[in-house]
């Protein structure tokens, strides 16, 4: 069964997916001195927590290989302040929704009814043990609709991401581990995997054999019964611990905003090369069946 809170996960996420890896957003940090598209992701990604250390990054964003973190922080701190990496990521913003969905439609009505909605539904997004959300949560919302939807997506989305992070912990799947085994769910291409993320072919081979030796994955690499169930317990125990928003906005606002994001989400998903593949296997397609 889809529970509300992964119906409007498929439906905020291509909105917020907007920044980070967009030509919009990679001539923003560009701009910014950043050497490279990573450390412009780590500095407007990070930017919420402060002049954050590559450990406690690493730490947040669970899944990336430290080194990985170290090539970008601290140094990207040298390069702007936090502060700025949070106004370059808007501009990146900004210049990627218009660029998209176009002038009429970013400053149309719908959006500004659908900001309103968010932004509403983002202020009851859980923030406790969720430092990503807390983070973003304590940041002032743009006073440009487009851009306050963008904001009040991006609290709803690492509220849900560090509820995720907290299944990972739970079920004893260290970072490199829950890729192996995402991957394996998934169908995602191992070396896909490990470029996105920064493991190595070591590192990646032994987290298979961990995962073998908890009967989670079989020789061929395939899932077994134990690693379904498993998979499941994640994927509806992040669920759970993101539905608050939504039981706040009640079923007739939340199903309005889900209506006022459906079409975004479909062209966003449309023009996003990022979207195309990546990390996550986000699709728009699962618009269709969700």
């Amino acid at each position: 069964m889809t529970t509300t809170a992964r119906r409007m996960w498929v439906r905020f996420e291509p909105y917020h997916d907007v920044t980070y890896f967009t030509p919009e957003s990679r001539a923003a940090t560009d701009a910014l001195g950043c050497k490279g598209g990573w450390m412009g992701y780590f500095g407007m990604r990070a930017a919420p927590l402060g002049a954050a250390s590559a450990e406690q990054v690493t730490s947040a964003f669970y899944n990336f290989h430290p080194t990985r973190v170290a090539r970008a922080l601290p140094e990207a701190w040298d390069i702007a302040s936090p502060e700025t990496f949070l106004t370059t990521r808007l501009t990146g913003v900004d210049g990627a929704l218009r660029a998209m969905l176009g002038d009429d439609v970013v400053d149309g009505a719908a959006v500004a009814e659908a900001a309103q909605l968010a932004v509403e539904a983002a202020r009851h997004a859980p923030t406790a043990g969720r430092p990503l959300a807390a983070a973003n949560a304590r940041l002032p919302f743009p006073d440009e609709p487009h851009l306050a939807l963008w904001q009040a997506t991006t609290v709803l989305r690492e509220s849900r991401g560090d509820g995720h992070v907290a299944a990972l912990v739970m079920a004893q799947l260290g970072p490199c581990d829950a890729l192996v085994l995402f991957a394996a769910d998934k169908g995602l291409a191992a070396e896909y995997m490990k470029a996105a993320r920064g493991w190595s072919d070591e590192e990646w081979t032994a987290a298979g054999e961990r995962l073998r030796g908890r009967d989670l994955l079989d020789a061929s690499g395939t899932l077994t019964t134990k690693a379904h169930a498993m998979r499941e317990w994640i994927e509806d125990h992040t669920d759970l611990s993101a539905e608050e928003p939504w039981r706040a906005l009640g079923p007739e606002r939340t199903g309005r905003l889900a209506e006022l994001l459906t079409p975004l989400a479909r062209a966003l998903g449309a023009a996003n090369g990022a979207m195309a593949t990546n990390p996550m296997a986000m699709s728009v397609d699962l618009l269709v069946e969700a």
